[in-house]
């Protein structure tokens, strides 16, 4: 897999390109949970998760919106994202899940990807005003933890 750029970031009088963190997570540069890869596509955990267990879902290629997103990658992407719905309901025993993305406003990170954050009654990600609070997990034990659960309940999938 290639690695990809983003944007050029400006230093002194040149500029020098940015690298995708979410490519070098797809690469194996970075270290994530990972709770899912194949050819196509990788989902792991957020760092800074709305909720335990929330799951990033992305192309393993860099597209930078979903708007850019190739027809042959909407199956792929689209089935990981209903199957880690799935899988993160069951690891976690939850009651549903909320899924999302952006498209340039509030896309943090300018490589498409989908956020599916498991969700029960009460547990407070949406109040009166939609602001998310974001989280981190206690440790990075924590998240291997979470991670296991959702990939073993991935993998009982197929």
């Amino acid at each position: 897999m290639r690695s990809c750029v983003r944007a050029p970031t400006p230093v002194s009088s040149y500029h020098v390109p940015a690298p995708c963190v979410f490519c070098q997570i797809a690469n194996g540069e970075l270290r994530a949970h990972i709770v899912h890869r194949d050819h196509d596509v990788v989902a792991f955990l957020d760092r800074a998760p709305l909720l335990p267990g929330h799951v990033l879902v992305m192309p393993a290629k860099h597209v930078e919106t979903l708007d850019d997103l190739p027809d042959d990658l909407l199956a792929p992407v689209l089935g990981a994202v209903r199957r880690t719905s799935i899988a993160v309901q069951k690891a976690l025993r939850a009651e549903g899940s909320f899924v999302a993305t952006n498209t340039r406003v509030s896309q943090s990170v300018p490589h498409v990807h989908v956020h599916v954050v498991p969700r029960n009654k009460g547990d407070g990600l949406f109040s009166t005003r939609l602001i998310w609070q974001r989280k981190k997990y206690e440790d990075d034990a924590e998240m291997a933890e979470i991670a296991k659960k959702i990939r073993t309940a991935y993998e009982l999938l197929h």
